[in-house]
């Protein structure tokens, strides 16, 4: 009998580990922030986003603040569609994050206008099958763009990055040690992107490289 797929290949992030990751994150404000106007400034009003892997729905809340915008969730934890709708529920915001596997997406066929997702794209385990689901959601003319680490970052620009964070010392060290021992092993180069690309729907994108981390853009 042929071994069900694991649909996560980063660490597991129920319970205590996801509630570990809400707190560290939520010191990020002002990123989350520029990141919900750069997608917002994409979708007209009343448009309908979806974010992958939202987490904690930090992102999603600050998109969802931004505007007459539908906004939904999907990520492969429980820990993290509860939490995320319980921040949203304190933001006053109304976002609908659902529980599902980027490759097997939930969603009826062109049902968004953007999607978006940061720091998840290399935990993927069918990267290519998360790209032909955002291919199959995204309405004609719909755009999508992917935030994730570079495999060439170095380690001086993840310390930076890191230190950037204002954690305490403890879990400044254990995010250090995650970037390092975790991230970086996961992480794609730009070969293995385009490589990725050329195998889905898409076809092709446009990456772009900022700091330790890419964007990638895509269009239906």
């Amino acid at each position: 009998m042929a071994t069900k797929q694991k649909a996560y290949k980063g660490l597991p992030m129920e319970g205590f580990i996801a509630t570990w990751y809400a707190h560290n994150t939520r010191t990020d404000s002002r990123g989350f922030k520029t990141t919900a106007k750069a997608v917002a400034s994409q979708v007209s009003p009343g448009g309908s986003i979806l974010e992958i892997a939202p987490g904690p729905g930090y992102l999603a809340i600050e998109i969802a603040k931004l505007g007459a915008y539908q906004v939904s969730g999907l990520d492969i934890s429980r820990s993290f569609v509860r939490i995320a709708s319980e921040n949203a529920q304190e933001a006053g915001v109304k976002i609908d994050f659902r529980h599902g596997d980027a490759a097997h997406m939930p969603f009826s066929d062109e049902s968004f206008d953007f999607v978006v997702s940061t720091a998840a794209f290399k935990n993927f385990t069918d990267p290519v099958g998360a790209l032909n689901e955002i291919h199959r959601v995204l309405k004609p003319g719909g755009k999508a763009s992917i935030f994730d680490l570079r495999k060439d970052a170095s380690r001086e620009a993840i310390d930076e990055e890191v230190q950037a964070m204002k954690l305490s010392w403890l879990n400044t060290i254990l995010t250090k040690w995650t970037f390092r021992l975790l991230l970086l092993k996961n992480a794609y180069t730009n070969d293995a992107l385009q490589r990725m690309l050329t195998k889905s729907r898409f076809g092709k994108g446009e990456i772009l490289q900022e700091g330790i981390g890419f964007e990638l853009r895509l269009a239906r």
